[in-house]
């Protein structure tokens, strides 16, 4: 036992404070009620869990596992199989079938198979596991999971209860991590390694992604400031913190949305910043596009008035 609490002092707190039972999940309420009441009632169906990356998908389901298994079953009762996974037909007729197949002690009760990244399996996988599900009802129960509800084929969807999972949180984590609870606890536990306090600053130096005063300065120096020396400044700032260009121009893009820019001069900026962003994909060179960055605004700042708090 203290081998086992000391080898989880090292865990990344993904795993580390990952959910064990139901009630730990702080998010996704009504789901979370319904899935209660159906494991309380001891009618828990087929499940079909779906929406972006790192909204709780997983950790809901393991969850639910561990609350329905003690820990002693759990290992014999579920079956997880995640994306390193083969997803071809073979692994479906093979182990999944096998563990369908094969009764629980006693009779009693039914075993789990989860299945993530299920939209990554091929037709005739999910074909097979249709038949699977059909077939063994009474002994398993299965859980789907998926960022892509369109990629299941509706013959399993229909034999399953589903559940959307949506973005949730709240502000710096949650604008840098998109709804990815995943990625707000890693840069939480980056942020409360690396700083002695955990704010917007200390969060965004933590990915390396410009801080709102730092897209504040810039802004300022591309509608203000003459071209050389606005271009001169944001290449400072970026080799100072380690900034990539593609970051600087999304949070551009957001702050241009605020300020009081007649519609056509907006639409051609927002043109242009798409054109340098599609070549910043492409690979081209940062200081060639943070020159059309700039450039850009030059042209576009005499038909802006700018406001006081950009001057």
């Amino acid at each position: 036992m203290v081998q086992e609490e000391k080898e989880r002092v090292n865990l990344p707190w993904v795993e580390k404070y990952r959910p064990n039972t139901l009630d730990d999940l702080i998010s996704h309420a009504d789901i979370i009620n319904t899935i209660n009441k159906f494991i309380k009632e001891d009618q828990l169906p087929h499940l079909l869990f779906y929406g972006p990356p790192g909204t709780g998908k997983t950790s809901t389901i393991l969850a639910c596992a561990k609350q329905m298994y003690p820990k002693g079953k759990f290992n014999s009762m579920v079956m997880e199989l995640n994306a390193s996974d083969d997803r071809g037909i073979g692994i479906v007729r093979g182990q999944i079938l096998n563990f369908a197949s094969t009764r629980t002690i006693f009779k009693s009760g039914y075993k789990l198979i989860i299945l993530d990244e299920a939209d990554a399996m091929t037709n005739d996988a999910q074909n097979a596991l249709r038949r699977i599900i059909e077939k063994f009802t009474e002994n398993v129960r299965f859980c789907l999971i998926c960022n892509y509800l369109s990629k299941i084929i509706p013959a399993l969807q229909s034999r399953c209860t589903r559940f959307r999972f949506t973005n949730d949180g709240k502000k710096a984590l949650v604008d840098l991590a998109a709804g990815d609870m995943r990625k707000v606890i890693n840069i939480l536990q980056s942020a409360a390694t690396a700083f002695s306090e955990v704010n917007e600053d200390t969060v965004y130096t933590c990915v390396g992604h410009p801080t709102k005063t730092d897209v504040t300065n810039i802004l300022k120096w591309l509608l203000n400031s003459d071209f050389s020396t606005a271009y001169a400044m944001i290449r400072e700032l970026q080799i100072a913190k380690g900034l990539a260009l593609m970051d600087i121009l999304q949070e551009v893009h957001l702050m241009i949305h605020r300020i009081e820019i007649p519609s056509e001069v907006l639409i051609e900026l927002l043109i242009k910043m798409s054109d340098i962003e599609h070549r910043l994909t492409a690979g081209t060179s940062e200081k060639l596009q943070l020159s059309a960055l700039v450039g850009t605004f030059y042209l576009a700042r005499t038909k802006i008035e700018v406001p006081d708090d950009l001057k």
